[in-house]
């Protein structure tokens, strides 16, 4: 490894002499998966495997690859706080680079050997007698495991909406997570149906390319202003001879403080700070649309940020460029050639590309889970997916998920909720690592008193304030962390003990 160019935090190595050794099962090799092998190889653990369903690692990452993709967060903030990586090219870094990152990171972190690649967990069973998790997998094969870590993701299962006569059209036809590479897009006329960071981002990328884009909005978004920039290699040089300078890009006070400023605005959808959101992107749109009938059209009826908030530098560019069509209107059927509109418009197209998003409930799932006395999963979550602070369930001991239902997606950064995340965890198992016991679980009194408390609070959050979003379980209830990034870091930091039950 050149450690002229990569920073990697090796902290101290928890030797596990006189430890309880234990097995760990990791289903998915995304940027959670990646990074609960690293963290178990840091403290010495290396009884462990990563199920990947898919043929290289990436995740999201892997999966999503259309043109104009970019992460919305800050790339020396999306990273590894034990990797971090002077060559980010920008300040928001592309699809591509990121896959490049957790790739690297897996190889030279020493995660790749433990990874099985095209081996989806098909059944995860807890065993009453042995104590163990037995896993069957896609290829036949079974693994055992003292532990699992569920590290799959929220948006990995591609939600195609029912369209009357897609399979009818003549051109391609896909969804944004199922690129075709074959696809028309030069000088074609493109058809984007979604209206969220993935429809935003094509449209940005394919404004100068389509002779005609059509963009299909069912509801416009609201849209915060940033800025980006390229990292000149003078600036890639001095991270690479000075690692404090990206720290300090990490702990920037000015970009922390309108995380602060969003997620405390989150609680309460009537607080100043969420009006200084949405004052912000009211005033982005209405500087930067000139034509008041396309202004009106891009002008959402709800809340900021009740939906995802989108971020962008150059949306409401690309939209006003000659050959982009925004449609708000209700889609009747797909044709052969192209989209017909509830008002009898046909758009005809070459190309449609599906940014529809994905089901953000399915989690573990397909997977079939049965825990303790043989409970299933998907009884257990029948209402609503559910675990004690995103990570455990009663009734699934030893069974802990990174980026779970309720955890903060969309509020903060998600490799730091994932650390985050890991050392809680890593707390919660050290009774088993000290021998005391074979199993732990929350207890079903705190995962309910909790439950309440979660429920009451995103009652109240922006998430509820009166719009549809893939933040809302099928009860209405937004289904994502409801308090301050504080709360979080906080409950984070160290578990509370009497809420879980340790047994032999």
């Amino acid at each position: 490894m050149d450690t002229n160019r990569w920073y990697w935090y090796e902290g101290s190595k928890m030797g596990t002499t006189g430890e309880t050794p234990l097995r760990y099962a990791i289903i998915g090799a995304g940027m959670s998966g990646i990074m609960a092998g690293a963290k178990l190889l840091k403290r010495g653990d290396s009884d462990f495997v990563v199920f990947e369903k898919g043929a290289e690692i990436g995740g999201t990452w892997r999966d999503n690859r259309y043109p104009g993709l970019t992460c919305d967060t800050p790339s020396h903030t999306y990273s590894y706080s034990f990797a971090l990586n002077p060559e980010w090219s920008a300040y928001y870094a592309t699809g591509p680079e990121i896959h490049a990152y957790f790739k690297r990171v897996a190889d030279e972190s020493g995660v790749m050997p433990h990874v099985r690649f095209n081996n989806e967990v098909r059944a995860c069973v807890f065993d009453d007698a042995t104590a163990k998790w037995h896993l069957t997998l896609s290829d036949g094969s079974t693994y055992d495991a003292d532990i699992v870590i569920a590290a799959s993701g929220v948006l990995h299962n591609p939600k195609v909406p029912e369209l009357p006569g897609l399979e009818s059209f003549a051109g391609k036809a896909f969804h944004s997570a199922r690129w075709d590479d074959d696809a028309l897009l030069d000088g074609a006329r493109v058809g984007v149906i979604g209206c969220g960071s993935t429809g935003i981002q094509l449209v940005n990328a394919l404004s100068s390319r389509a002779s005609r884009l059509v963009h299909f909005q069912r509801s416009p978004q609201w849209i915060m202003p940033v800025v980006q920039f390229e990292y000149t290699a003078e600036q890639r040089a001095a991270f690479a001879a000075n690692p404090q300078l990206i720290e300090d890009i990490r702990t920037n006070a000015e970009y922390w403080d309108a995380v602060y400023r969003f997620t405390e605005g989150v609680t309460d959808f009537t607080s100043p700070q969420m009006q200084e959101i949405e004052d912000i992107c009211r005033r982005n749109l209405e500087d930067n649309v000139h034509d008041p009938v396309l202004c009106e059209k891009l002008r959402p009826n709800y809340h900021a940020a009740c939906k995802r908030l989108i971020y962008s530098w150059e949306y409401y560019e690309c939209v006003q460029r000659p050959g982009v069509f925004v449609e708000t209107g209700g889609i009747e059927r797909i044709e052969p050639a192209g989209v017909r509109m509830n008002d009898g418009t046909l758009h005809e197209l070459d190309t449609l590309i599906l940014a529809t998003g994905f089901d953000a409930s399915r989690f573990i799932r397909p997977a079939v889970v049965s825990g303790r006395d043989g409970r299933l999963l998907d009884d257990f979550w029948e209402e609503r997916p559910r675990a004690h602070y995103a990570v455990s369930m009663p009734g699934f001991p030893n069974l802990f998920m990174l980026n779970g239902p309720g955890a903060p997606v969309g509020n903060f950064p998600l490799i730091d909720i994932a650390e985050r995340q890991w050392d809680y965890i890593e707390q919660v198992i050290a009774p088993l690592r000290k021998g005391e016991g074979r199993t732990v679980e929350p207890t079903a009194e705190a995962f309910d008193a909790y439950e309440e408390r979660r429920i009451a609070a995103a009652r109240k959050t922006i998430f509820g304030s009166g719009c549809t979003s893939w933040y809302l379980d099928k009860t209405g209830i937004p289904a994502t962390w409801p308090w301050g990034y504080h709360d979080f870091a906080k409950a984070m930091e160290s578990p509370v003990t009497s809420e879980f039950v340790v047994s032999a």
